[in-house]
C-alpha cells in the first residue's frame, strides 16, 4: 500500500523471473540487457561442455579484483578437495542442498569454533561467499577439514546424513587441532575479520 492509501499492484519474482521478463520487453533500451544475457548463456553453456573455462573465468576475475597468485591457487585448490567431499555425500546418500549445509556448517563450527554465518558476520559479509573473503590460512584450514573428513568418511563407509555428520565433526576436529597448534606457535588467530570488500563497503570500527 503506497502512503496515500491507494493500492497498486506489484510485480514481485527471483532472479530467474526478472531475467525472462527482460527477454520479453520489446524496447531497444532492453536490448543490451538481452544481449548480456545471451553472452552469459553462451559461456555457461562452454562451461558444461568443458568445466576448466569455468576455473579460467573464476581466476580472471580473482585476478581483477587484485588477489594474488598464491592466494587464487590455494582458492582453487580448496575448491577441488570441497567438490570431492560434496561427491562423496552426494554417494552416500546425501542429496539435498540444506543437508549439505547442515554437514558444511558441522565442519565449520568444528574447526573454527564459529558457525558459517557468525564467521561471515566477523567479516562484515552479507550475500558474499565467504571463501573468497578467507585468508590464505583459513582457506588451508578450510580445506584440510574437508579433506579429513572425507578420508575419515571413506574409511568408515559413512551412509546417509547421520554418519556423514559424525564424520564431518571429526575431520572439522582434526583441522581443529592443527589450527590451535599453529597458534600456540605464532600468538596469532588463524580467524580473521579482514576481507577483501570494497573500503566502502567495508563494516565500520
Amino acid at each position: 500500500m503506497l502512503t496515500n492509501g491507494k493500492n497498486r499492484k506489484t510485480l514481485a519474482g527471483n532472479v530467474k523471473d526478472v531475467f525472462r521478463l527482460i527477454q520479453s520487453i520489446p524496447s531497444p533500451k532492453a536490448e543490451p540487457f538481452k544481449q548480456w544475457l545471451a553472452k552469459v548463456g553462451y559461456e555457461r553453456m562452454q562451461e558444461i561442455n568443458d568445466p576448466s573455462l569455468s576455473m579460467d573465468r573464476a581466476r580472471e576475475n580473482w585476478q581483477k579484483m587484485g588477489r594474488s597468485e598464491k592466494w587464487i591457487q590455494q582458492r582453487m585448490t580448496g575448491q577441488e578437495t570441497r567438490n570431492k567431499l560434496t561427491d562423496y555425500w552426494k554417494e552416500s546418500g546425501v542429496k539435498k542442498q540444506d543437508e549439505f549445509a547442515f554437514l558444511t556448517n558441522i565442519i565449520h563450527k568444528e574447526w573454527t569454533n564459529l558457525t558459517v554465518k557468525e564467521h561471515k558476520n566477523l567479516k562484515g559479509l552479507k550475500t558474499q561467499n565467504l571463501r573468497d573473503h578467507m585468508s590464505e590460512a583459513e582457506l588451508i584450514f578450510t580445506a584440510l577439514a574437508e579433506l579429513s573428513t572425507r578420508q575419515i568418511a571413506s574409511s568408515e563407509e559413512a551412509k546417509g546424513l547421520d554418519e556423514n555428520a559424525s564424520a564431518s565433526k571429526k575431520g572439522g576436529s582434526v583441522a581443529k587441532n592443527a589450527r590451535k597448534e599453529l597458534e600456540s606457535k605464532t600468538g596469532k588467530s588463524v580467524i580473521t575479520e579482514e576481507n577483501f570488500l570494497p573500503p566502502s563497503k567495508k563494516k565500520k570500527k
